[in-house]
Parts: structure tokens; C-alpha cells; sequence
């Protein structure tokens, strides 16, 4: 047992068990995506079936390919990040180049961002094109190890390659939510698809799974989020072996952020920020960010 009650945990042990349920997650928008295509067979003829999902591939792969390789500068502008340059950036940059050779990756490039909020995330298509952004209040209000917890932090996404996991994951809800409305639309124009044909409880059926599908898979959508940034916070402990640093960061943020953000985020780029700058009151199943409270309590039982 751990000093705070919890059983000790092993970091390797988190990191396998969130890769494990993160697949298994995917596996589950799969098997929807299939049941759907399934449901849609049995109200039309099957070749227009293969049309829906085509069509619903082509515009999820070219949106998704689109901000894929060019997610670093969409989020760096949209939050009007400067290159860290300046002399007074030195020892980040050098803190970033040390946890890059201890992961055995190439240096990202470092931003920094105007920002009273303690925060910080990473972006680009893979290590090559990798960047991590600071804001300038984690500069100013973290120590030492505490802005080392939350770089290898977002070192670990870069590790995991979480920004194409993201996409692939973006890619089969697109899929699911461009085949539904696809879908819906045409029952609204054909009156109910081949008449005599299909049997009603599947057409019913069809409708309610249309309805909830896009749904159901957004929310496996913040689940497999959350399952990432455990990820990277056991990940953040392996590369430091310091757990100490990453919960002082943490324990920071969320008294910073009992008030609210002090700067406003694009919601499209907040999964990618290391604690959620975007203040919410709704449950959890519905965040992009495991509660803080919840990744304390694991981060002291390692």
C-alpha cells in the first residue's frame, strides 16, 4: 500500500492498461461503424450502402489528413505562440532537449504562449515535426521539477504518437457521424427507403442508431482523451522517475483554475493542452481531461 491508501501501482502497468482499453475502444466504434453499415443494408440495397461509407470515408480522410499535417501550425497560431528564442528561454529549451535525449527522441521545436494559465501541450504529425508550447504563466509559477513533470508529460504524447492515434480515432467518428447524417437525410427524401422491403423494426432501428451513433461514439471519442493523458502522466514518470514534480504541477493548476481559464481557448484545440483550459460543470463523461483529483491519486500511488 501506498502512504496515501491506495494500492502501489507500477507506471508500466498504467501505461499497458490504458494502451489496452484505448484499443479497445476503438475496437467498439468499429463494431458500430459495422452495425450501422449492417442496419443500412437491410433498409436499402447494399450498393448504396457501400456508396454511404465511401462518401463518408473520402470527406473524414480529407478533413482529418488536412488538420493532421498541419495541426502544429493551426494550434500554434490559434493561440498566437512565438517561437522560445529569446535568451530567457534558455533553460527550457534546454529541459526539453534533455527529456528528448532520455526518450530517445529529436528535440521538438519550443513555443511559448501568453498566458497568465499554467499550461502547456504538444502537436505535430509525428517526433520529426513535433512541438511542445509553454505558457509563459507555467514559466513563471512551476519550479524546476514541476515544469519537468509537465514537459515529459507532453513528451510522452509525442512518444505515443498520440496526435495520429487522435486522427485515427477522428477519422471512424467522422465516419460514423457523415454516414448518419447521410443517412437521416435520405430516409427524409425516400419516405422510409424500399417500401415492402424493409422490415419496420429495423427501419426504427436504423433511425435510433442514426440518432445516438454520433453521440455514442463522441463520448468513446473523451474517453479514449482521458485514457491518454493517464497514459502520459505514467509516461511523464517513467521519463523522470519523479512523480513529486508532475502532482506539485497539477495541484497548482487546479488552484488556478478554481476561478476559471484567465485566457480563452479554441474548444477544437483543448484536448491537446495538458490540464483542460476550458472551465466545465457538466460530468465527466463529457471532458476531454481526466479529473486532476483523479490523475493525483494515481500519480502518488506509483
Amino acid at each position: 500500500m501506498s502512504d496515501f491508501g491506495m494500492e502501489k501501482i507500477s507506471f508500466y502497468d498504467q501505461i499497458d492498461r490504458n494502451k489496452r482499453n484505448s484499443y479497445l475502444l476503438i475496437f467498439f466504434i468499429f463494431i458500430i461503424l459495422i452495425g450501422f453499415a449492417w442496419i443500412i443494408a437491410q433498409i436499402y440495397d447494399p450498393g448504396l450502402t457501400f456508396i454511404i461509407l465511401i462518401l463518408a470515408i473520402i470527406f473524414s480522410i480529407f478533413y482529418t489528413w488536412g488538420t493532421y499535417n498541419y495541426s502544429d501550425r493551426i494550434a500554434l497560431a490559434s493561440v498566437n505562440a512565438v517561437p522560445a528564442d529569446d535568451p530567457k528561454y534558455k533553460h527550457l529549451r534546454n529541459q526539453v532537449e534533455g527529456l528528448a535525449l532520455a526518450a530517445g527522441l529529436p528535440t521538438p521545436r519550443v513555443y511559448v504562449m501568453p498566458s497568465q494559465d499554467i499550461n502547456a501541450f504538444a502537436t505535430g504529425k509525428d517526433p520529426e515535426h513535433s512541438v511542445i508550447c509553454v505558457t509563459t504563466g507555467a514559466l513563471e509559477k512551476l519550479n524546476n521539477s514541476e515544469l519537468e513533470g509537465v514537459l515529459a508529460h507532453e513528451m510522452t504524447h509525442i512518444a505515443n504518437y498520440d496526435i495520429r492515434f487522435v486522427t485515427l480515432v477522428a477519422v471512424m467518428v467522422g465516419i460514423v457521424a457523415i454516414a448518419s447524417e447521410i443517412f437521416l437525410r435520405s430516409m427524409w427524401f425516400s419516405r422510409g427507403g424500399r417500401r415492402g422491403k424493409g422490415n419496420a423494426l429495423i427501419l426504427i432501428l436504423g433511425i435510433i442508431l442514426a440518432i445516438l451513433a454520433p453521440i455514442i461514439v463522441r463520448l468513446v471519442q473523451l474517453s479514449i482523451s482521458r485514457k491518454r493523458e493517464f497514459m502520459a502522466d505514467a509516461g511523464a514518470v517513467q521519463l523522470t522517475r519523479y512523480p513529486g514534480g508532475l502532482i506539485s504541477a497539477l495541484e497548482k493548476i487546479k488552484a488556478a483554475y478554481a476561478g476559471g481559464a484567465k485566457t480563452k481557448v479554441n474548444p477544437a484545440v483543448a484536448p491537446m493542452f495538458f490540464a483542460d483550459p476550458i472551465r466545465k460543470r457538466m460530468v465527466n463523461m463529457f471532458n476531454t481531461h481526466p479529473p486532476i483529483d483523479e490523475r493525483i491519486k494515481i500519480l502518488r500511488a506509483m
